[in-house]
């Protein structure tokens, strides 16, 4: 089997060969880079299985490299991972809005990293198993058209931006149209388990799921005491 590939992108030169040495000892065939300013493009030449940005980085910072990586099909499913020594809620919110799909905070042991990285690398590549069984890749609901494949969304022709923890929490809620999905189900399906996440994220991004949804916003149902639906 070919080996899983990672891009680290860390201003600092140090810690940058620190992740680079840990993850090759287990493996991993490793991209490392200083400069953000170049990391979309190497994510989009290598096609990770893994992303691994700083958050705090001169030119543009992770949660911009985040977002650009995330509006751009041929790098928006690669999985994203935060490192940083921003420790506050706020920011781990925002970088999993942006469409992270986990965050970690320095100063971190190398085992601890490499655990984590292997969970997240086999989480999503079982999720992306299930999904290729479970759904069409596009999902065609009045004029709204959700392609898996690219992750866009497209309402009346036009497409708009969906980060990816938004897209994801929309396609499977209209995958699977009728059903009542708990918060914490939602949270475990979009997430995962060893992801802490507030309950009020999945009612963050179900507001601005709706929002961009325009007229087809009340789709997305809240069925009072227990979560969401998206309605038959």
């Amino acid at each position: 089997m070919p080996a899983k590939k990672i891009v680290v992108v860390d201003d600092e030169q140090d810690i940058v060969d620190l992740l680079a040495y840990n993850l090759r000892k287990e493996g991993y065939e490793v991209t490392a880079l200083t400069d953000s300013e170049r990391a979309a493009d190497a994510v989009r030449n290598v096609n990770p299985d893994l992303v691994i940005l700083d958050v705090m980085m001169p030119g543009m910072d992770g949660y911009e490299l985040c977002k650009t990586l995330r509006s751009d099909p041929a790098t928006a499913s690669s999985p994203i991972m935060f490192l940083t020594a921003k420790s506050g809620e706020i920011d781990q919110i925002l970088g999993l809005e942006l469409g992270a799909d986990d965050y970690l905070q320095k100063p971190i042991s190398p085992r601890v990293l490499v655990a984590r990285v292997k969970s997240l690398i086999r989480r999503n590549s079982e999720r992306v198993r299930t999904e290729t069984i479970a759904a069409p890749e596009v999902l065609m609901i009045e004029t709204i058209e959700i392609n898996r494949q690219n992750y866009t969304v497209r309402i009346d022709g036009k497409e708009s931006f969906f980060p990816k923890k938004e897209f994801e929490l929309l396609a499977f809620l209209a995958s699977n149209r009728g059903k009542v999905f708990t918060r914490e189900s939602l949270l475990s399906r979009i997430w995962g388990e060893t992801i802490y996440v507030v309950d009020r994220t999945v009612d963050v991004h179900v507001s601005k799921i709706r929002e961009k949804l325009g007229r087809y916003g009340a789709y997305v149902e809240t069925v009072k005491g227990v979560g969401y639906r998206f309605r038959e």
